[in-house]
């Protein structure tokens, strides 16, 4: 039996510890349990944000954090729930969110109630905060992307290049027998263009189109000179992958010929390590710098019925090198428990 004076005294002195001197947080995998279609970024204020979608896929979502392993176990806020009825009653994908000209934007794909098929009309919308710290403002809808074609379309990002701000994201463009490509374009606003799209890519090749024709859920990395856009491809089961635009840094980024695309898949399961179907990433740095790539997957290859509604793609972390040319080797995905 255990001492009670012992256990108190034991207690205290846990209770006095300073905060310095108290273990911080080990990063591991899977870092969020859960939450698919992840974005982490550290913003200036020094903080970790993380969204994603929900299994449930009826709200959108965030958490802060001072540090990137402080991720998975950080206070979780709802932002929105989706709407009774209307265009965004259903499902809702994908959350990104930005800080766009001073106000917090958080992207996302709805489509409206009711079952059948007619839930997948999917399309982009907003929601923009009131005030400038998006754990505390409300949120409220801010309106619907305006693209060339009332079509399915999703996972938008945005970023800034040589002091324009641009938008990438899928869609399926009619008279293209695909589910959705790529696209690009500047902003006007954040939810309207400046110019015609630029379509970058279409899926074709053999990893690109098992189960689905799919490339989405675009993700941004600049670094050496030259931008890497990555992409997921195929069916959301264990065939999920990873592929990416190269261009110059210097290049026309609105011509699709500047961009150059991988021939083989840039991130795929790794049967080996039980990591299956990685995708939908996005990118972040530690509190070093370091590059660090997030990305969702399963723990297991077996699935039963729709994979979009078997829950447990979770949030993962990894590090990545570069090579010679200075592109991104991402590696194989590593196995569940700490992140070297």
């Amino acid at each position: 039996m255990i001492d009670r004076r012992l256990f108190l005294a034991g207690t205290a002195a846990a209770a006095a510890t300073p905060a310095f001197a108290r273990a911080a947080p080990r990063l591991g995998n899977p870092l969020v349990r859960q939450r698919a279609d992840a974005q982490v970024f550290r913003h200036t204020d020094g903080h970790y944000y993380l969204t994603g979608s929900v299994p449930e896929y009826d709200r959108l979502v965030l958490r802060r954090a001072r540090t990137l392993a402080g991720l998975a176990t950080a206070p979780e806020r709802v932002l929105w729930r989706h709407e009774a009825k209307g265009p965004m009653s259903g499902f809702l994908w994908a959350p990104e969110l930005h800080l766009i000209d001073g106000k917090w934007i958080m992207y996302f794909a709805a489509g409206p109630s009711g079952g059948g098929e007619d839930v997948f009309r999917i399309r982009t919308y907003a929601v923009v905060c009131d005030g400038d710290d998006p754990m505390t403002g409300t949120w409220t809808v801010l309106g619907q992307l305006q693209t060339p074609w009332d079509s399915f379309n999703l996972d938008s990002t945005s970023f800034v290049h040589r002091g324009t701000r641009y938008l990438a994201w899928a869609q399926r463009e009619p008279g293209i027998e695909t589910n959705s490509n790529l696209y690009l374009a500047p902003l006007a606003t954040p939810l309207t263009l400046a110019a015609r799209p630029a379509r970058l890519t279409v899926p074709t090749l053999p990893w690109e189109v098992q189960g689905f024709k799919v490339a989405e859920a675009p993700a941004l990395l600049a670094r050496n000179g030259q931008l890497f856009m990555t992409y997921s491809a195929s069916a959301t089961d264990a065939r999920y992958c990873m592929g990416m635009l190269s261009a110059r840094d210097d290049a026309d980024i609105m011509d699709p010929a500047s961009w150059t695309k991988s021939p083989v898949p840039v991130f795929a399961t790794s049967a080996a390590n039980r990591v299956y179907g990685p995708g939908h990433n996005s990118f972040t740095v530690d509190g070093k710098g370091r590059d660090v790539l997030v990305y969702h997957a399963r723990d297991y290859e077996k699935i039963s019925g729709d994979p979009l509604f078997d829950p447990n793609r979770h949030t993962r972390v990894q590090y990545f090198r570069y090579r010679a040319d200075g592109s991104p080797d991402f590696g194989v995905p590593r196995a569940n428990g700490p992140v070297a």
